[in-house]
């Protein structure tokens, strides 16, 4: 018999989805095509750093759609010059390269220190990276990331990645040899599970690049951008590396990310690095946008309550709820709930108008846009509470 036709057939199966077409959205709640609403405690994926179809993105968009929606990337815009000249003065770094993913950024960081270890290191490649890391989808970021269940997909892989356990600074000393050009890592592993970089290996990592002569790549793409209370992660800890990788949150919502480099590290040549829409002045102005929004004076100080606020409620349903801990900074947090009932938590929540994420079986994770106010922290953790009853009652009885 033919199978029944889907409006779904269209589209490429590479993740399982709901049946829920989403159609709308304000700040932090999203509207489906049968006017459902939905609370979003996912934002894309740490991706809308103002919530569903900010006025501030929506104006950027429209202004620059009416000047210049692209041009070749043989010419400069001046909202590539603007966005890349924020990004410069806020990171300490000195050269920035536009591009369209956190894939395609990492990729670029990867291609930058090979290129820099041949010219300064004695053709030095090898890149350590972390066990549980998660870079990208691309062929080399997925050979960089540190997921098992990519251990034997889409061999051969890219080699030249090196993989150690985070926070275990002598492991990455054994690992150091004459062929290692760069240290890679998230400074909070968000697609593991929310799992922190502490401060300690972060400045011991700096320390031991500089002595050895080696690079520190520093993957901010889901803890940039405000995200955890600064402007980059790297800020709690006074780092700076010498690449840095940045997407997400930096688009709001529209294809943007970067690569940032010291100048004593940028050393492409022309021809060595690319993008048919790599600086687009549309997706750019969005990013001046992000970034005037973020810089305002309280905004920061806004996430960071809310952040703290968001923590605490999750503490104390944990403790309610016989849950583990709760990990993360600013609004970049997960909760352990000592059982493995994740999947089914969200996809309870969803039942109920709450988005959630399940990074692991044990594990949710709460990535709100960065204007999300307490009473919608309150209302999630209300319905969370009622799902997490269900579901280990549901739980217990079989």
């Amino acid at each position: 018999m033919t199978p029944t036709p889907s409006p779904f057939d269209a589209v490429m199966n590479i993740t399982p989805r709901p049946p829920i077409v989403f159609v709308s959205g304000q700040g932090s709640w999203l509207t489906d095509s049968e006017g459902r609403t939905y609370l979003d405690f996912v934002q894309g994926w740490a991706v809308n750093t103002l919530g569903h179809s900010p006025r501030a993105l929506v104006d950027a968009l429209a202004q620059q759609a009416g000047r210049l929606i692209n041009c070749s990337p043989a010419y400069y815009n001046d909202q590539m010059i603007r966005l890349c000249d924020m990004l410069a003065q806020h990171s300490g770094l000195h050269r920035v390269f536009l591009a369209n993913s956190g894939a395609e950024a990492n990729e670029g960081a990867i291609k930058l220190a090979r290129k820099w270890g041949t010219k300064y290191r004695g053709s030095a490649y090898e890149i350590i990276t972390m066990d549980h890391g998660f870079h990208g989808r691309t062929l080399a970021t997925m050979s960089a990331s540190g997921k098992s269940q990519w251990e034997h997909l889409y061999e051969p892989k890219v080699s030249g990645f090196v993989k150690v356990p985070l926070n275990d600074l002598t492991a990455v000393k054994a690992a150091i040899t004459p062929r290692t050009v760069a240290i890679m890592l998230e400074p909070i592993q968000g697609e593991a599970g929310v799992f922190e970089a502490t401060d300690t290996f972060l400045r011991d990592l700096r320390a031991l690049t500089r002595d050895c002569g080696i690079l520190l790549i520093l993957d901010e793409i889901q803890t940039g951008i405000g995200r955890t209370g600064r402007m980059f992660c790297a800020d709690h800890v006074g780092i700076t590396p010498d690449i840095m990788t940045l997407a997400k949150g930096l688009g709001g919502g529209v294809p943007l990310a970067a690569l940032l480099a010291h100048r004593d590290v940028a050393c492409f040549e022309p021809g060595d690095q690319g993008g048919t829409f790599c600086g687009n002045p549309i997706m750019a102005a969005v990013g001046c946008a992000i970034i005037q929004q973020i810089t305002q004076p309280t905004f920061l100080d806004a996430v960071t309550r809310a952040g703290d606020h968001l923590a605490n409620r999750l503490a104390a349903l944990s403790q309610r709820r016989q849950g583990g801990e709760v990990r993360g900074k600013g609004l970049l947090r997960a909760l352990n709930l000592n059982r493995n009932i994740a999947p089914r938590v969200a996809e309870q929540a969803l039942a109920r108008g709450l988005l959630l994420n399940a990074p692991r079986p044990d594990t949710l994770r709460f990535m709100p846009a960065l204007t999300v106010n307490l009473e919608e922290i309150d209302r999630m953790i209300d319905i969370l509470d009622g799902v997490l009853l269900d579901v280990a009652a549901a739980t217990d009885a079989t």
